[in-house]
């Protein structure tokens, strides 16, 4: 049965829209109609969870599948949670507002290395047990069902999961390693069947565990070096990564009210890459590399970007520019949508792929932001780590890129890479500097650039794996690098919080025995690991966590560097065995030692990433094995496939930028309302809304002019968060003349419901917009009546402020100074409505009709408020806001 969350979802809370679960696009199953419920839970708050492709694409499979539903949640804000806790109320999935313990399966995205507090978080505000031990331990039964059948299963997926799960095998029932969208089904169907012939959670994790890509940690024990075996024969000894073909067609869906990290329509055009990128655990967990056909890129954009309303879209890959259909597609959109001011951005690129096409594509109106990621800033180290990229192509990327328009670039490069001396740090703001100098001309500013320089990590399943960073050394070389870019003009520069690197390698290279350490650091505050204002507190606890498992000596090991693989006095020496320290267990690594991770087979062979270290040593490059020749990685076969990659297509001719029409043929006025769920949602989010359905619905509206064009849509006065009303006014001009009743008929399909429209009106172009011909608002208030108080009462406070020629009320301005304004000038009218009860409480309706002009005379809910409790002497509660109308002037 549902549970009572709507009444912690209020205007007091922080952004209360992440919770409400109405976007556009959601998907609503009947709850009786399923057999196997999912809940796809994000551990990180909503405007990070809900524009994460991943997510979106197995929602929507998930919501496919016949006699199964899936639902989501998020990591709730720290009031959300204070509220959730302080009633004892459990967190609940967002779309059907039940508690988490009512579904069959939950699955977590992991990410990132540190991002498993936030699911020990999230588990316990679910109040589910955070250990599989505990979930199969539980005592306390409902009826004849024991209470480990009550638990749903809980699993991770994501980059982190598969890398390495063994710092997290004991939260979870299970992992689901690599691609999830035929993964993910198959394990519904499993359930579906086992939850039918009544199996027992022991039962269905053993039926869960024959499926390719399912890793049950309870079924494997960790042996005293690290890794890890089977404990029972009818499981395998190496799980299998699993590897499925991008379906464009899935990532259209959920369309936030709420603005989020990522605001556009993504769409993947390759999934895997083979550049063989030494430090990139993305590159080597995601091969082979997939290109998918540009139609089905082309339909699922052109169809996404309609059904969505959004207008930018951004093409994914983790190298975009490897797609060789890139210029093509892009073009091919641009023309399409050419009259929709629709913008194209894409992530991190080859700067040595880049050229006039895809800048072409890229430029227009909203000219996108561009990054590149050179890594290292000197020729050796770039051959060091297979970057693949020369100076020369370093240049003639950004050059291409500040001919064609662009004034400010970002870039990327690491610290503490293999073999790295001071020379090559400082090699990062020579290349700089020199940039700079190639892209001058007169009557230009000079290219000015972002910079993000992180820490390198050494990740499980690359050819770095076995190398082993300082945390002393990242300081000192960000030190010297502060030093270099004091003197340049041009650069702002960004370095990546040295504690967050050490606590992610920790974790990232760990295994089994972590797990302790991490229920720890989350008992202590850690959290959010990765935001700026909690990295102290995240460190403190994790510090703590560490010393209290005797790991101390450990962690000094990646604060330290007990070695690097490039000062090693050979290959050969690794493969001798390892060294034993006085001071440390372990100071050398020996390349055939068992790894926390072997049994995770990704595809790449152990020996081939032993191998490509010993090319590293030697600054040997590898060829991208998509355009050139097999690098015998080991991938390519029956169980992962082969890389796939299509040629070229032809390059479209270019149509021409978007002119935006400035023509305006007709202003229509509207009369809506914010009813329900859309009370809780603010007034730039509103008028985001208008903007998309308005695309959606092919209105033809007229935009300003200008260097950034803004469709003509203005909405008369904003609502304060949490009121709903009957009388909101949004004007419209138009570019093209339309029936007043078609378009309100193609609006009221595009919108939600709990945004009623109530009218629409043409006026004359000349007429003054509503936000300069407001002159009042009227409103009804609900106010809490005091035990001790009548309504003769009420009606003699009434009467004194009707009776009062001042009263003062000091308010803030913008810019910080108090002054005092007489309110009652500001009151017109004012009456009590009727008595009613509203939830448990004695309450009478009140209405009043106050300044709203747009010079920001205002007569405000709370200051009405305000006038009531200085002539009643009583402190009042003010339970509902609702705006009756709009009044404009004659």
């Amino acid at each position: 049965m549902a549970i009572a969350v709507e009444k912690l979802i209020t205007s007091d809370i922080i952004k209360p829209g992440r919770y409400l679960g109405n976007e556009h696009l959601a998907i609503r199953k009947p709850w009786e109609t399923a057999v196997i419920r999912w809940v796809l839970t994000y551990p990180e708050v909503y405007e990070v969870g809900a524009s994460n492709l991943g997510h979106i694409i197995l929602y929507n499979i998930l919501n496919a599948q016949p006699r199964q539903l899936c639902d989501r949640a998020y990591l709730p804000n720290s009031d959300l949670a204070a509220k959730l806790r302080a009633t004892k109320t459990p967190l609940f999935a967002v779309e059907s507002k039940r508690s988490l313990t009512e579904f069959d399966i939950l699955g977590f995205s992991l990410s990132y290395e540190l991002g498993a507090t936030n699911i020990l978080e999230m588990l316990d505000l679910a109040e589910i047990p955070l250990t599989w031990k505990e979930r199969n331990e539980g005592t306390k039964g409902h009826g004849n069902i024991p209470q480990s059948s009550c638990y749903p299963l809980i699993f991770a997926g994501g980059q982190t999961a598969t890398s390495n799960p063994e710092p997290y095998a004991d939260f979870f029932d299970f992992f689901a390693l690599g691609d999830g969208e035929e993964l993910l089904p198959e394990i519904g169907l499993v359930l579906e069947e086992g939850k039918q012939a009544g199996l027992s959670r022991q039962e269905l994790l053993l039926d869960l565990a024959q499926i390719p890509g399912v890793y049950v940690p309870q079924f494997y024990d960790m042996a005293a070096d690290g890794s890890v075996h089977p404990n029972r024969p009818d499981v395998p000894k190496r799980i299998l990564r699993r590897v499925a073909t991008p379906i464009p067609a899935y990532s259209i869906g959920l369309v936030p009210y709420v603005e989020t990290v990522h605001d556009r329509l993504t769409i993947e055009i390759r999934r895997g890459c083979t550049r063989g990128c030494r430090f990139c655990q993305p590159g080597m967990l995601t091969r082979p590399a997939r290109d998918v056909e540009p139609e089905k890129v082309v339909t699922a954009i052109e169809k996404g970007m309609r059904e969505t309303g959004y207008n930018e879209f951004s093409l994914l890959s983790l190298s975009c520019s490897d797609y060789l259909s890139l210029p093509a597609v892009g073009m091919e959109i641009k023309n399409r949508l050419k009259n929709d001011n629709i913008s194209l951005s894409l992530p991190s690129q080859r700067v040595d792929r880049f050229d006039e096409n895809i800048a072409n594509i890229l430029g227009g109106m909203r000219q996108s932001g561009l990054t590149f990621a050179p890594e290292a800033g000197t020729q050796r180290m770039r051959d060091i780590i297979n970057k693949g990229l020369t100076n020369e192509e370093l240049l003639r990327g950004v050059k291409t890129a500040w001919e064609k328009g662009w004034d400010k670039i970002k870039l990327y490069f690491m610290l503490g890479l293999p073999g790295e001396t001071d020379a090559d740090v400082l090699g990062i703001a020579e290349t700089v500097s020199w940039l700079q100098r190639e892209c001058r001309a007169k009557g230009r500013k000079p290219l000015a650039f972002n910079l993000t320089i992180s820490n390198f990590t050494p990740k499980p399943h690359t050819p770095f794996q076995w190398h082993s960073v300082a945390t002393a050394e990242f300081e000192r070389k960000q030190k010297l690098l502060q030093q270099e870019f004091r003197r340049m003009k041009g650069v702002k520069v960004n370095f990546t919080d040295v504690r967050l690197s050490a606590m992610e390698d920790f974790i990232g290279r760990g295994d089994r025995s972590l797990g302790k350490v991490l229920h720890r650091a989350w008992e202590l505050g850690a959290g959010m690991d990765s935001w700026y204002d909690s990295i102290e507190r995240a460190y403190n606890a994790w510090g703590v966590a560490i010393a209290e498992a005797g790991l101390s000596w450990k962690y000094r090991q990646v604060e330290n560097g007990e070695w690097n693989v490039m000062e090693m006095g050979g290959f050969g020496d690794w493969e001798m065995g390892r060294k034993i320290s006085p001071h440390h267990p372990i100071t050398e690594p020996c390349l055939d030692k068992p790894l926390p991770w072997d049994h995770i087979d990704t595809g790449i062979d152990k020996k081939w990433l032993q191998e490509d270290l010993k090319r590293a040593l030697e600054a040997v490059i590898v060829p991208d094995c998509s355009f050139d020749g097999c690098s015998h990685c080991g991938v390519c076969g029956p169980d992962f496939g082969h890389n796939i990659v299509i040629p070229p297509l032809p390059i479209p001719e270019f149509a021409g930028q978007f002119v935006p029409n400035t023509t305006r043929f007709q202003r229509l006025r509207v009369w809506f309302g914010k009813q329900g769920d859309m009370a809780l949602v603010s007034h730039l989010d509103i008028m985001r809304l208008f903007d998309r359905a308005m695309r959606r619905a092919g209105l033809p509206i007229a935009f300003t002019g200008g260097y950034h064009p803004s469709p003509r849509i203005s909405v008369a006065s904003a609502l304060p968060l949490g009121a709903t009303s009957s009388g909101e006014i949004v004007d419209f001009e138009l570019a093209q003349r339309l029936d007043v009743d078609t378009f309100r008929q193609r609006l009221v399909e595009v919108l939600p419901s709990d945004i009623p429209i109530y009218d629409v009106a043409e006026l004359d172009l000349k007429a003054p917009a509503a936000t300069q011909g407001l002159e009042a608002a009227e409103y009804v208030l609900t106010i809490a009546v005091p035990e001790s108080s009548t309504a003769t009462q009420w009606q003699d406070w009434l009467d004194t402020i009707k009776h009062k020629s001042e009263l003062w009320y000091e308010q803030t301005t913008k810019s910080g100074k108090t002054q005092l304004v007489n309110l009652r000038d500001r009151l017109f009218e004012m009456e009590l409505v009727e008595t009613t009860d509203v939830v448990t409480q004695s309450a009478l309706s009140l209405r009043y009709l106050g300044s709203c002009r747009p010079d920001g005379t205002l007569l405000r809910p709370e200051q009405v408020l305000f006038m009531l409790e200085q002539v009643s002497g009583q402190e009042l509660q003010l339970l509902q806001i609702h705006r009756q109308r709009l009044l404009l002037r004659d």
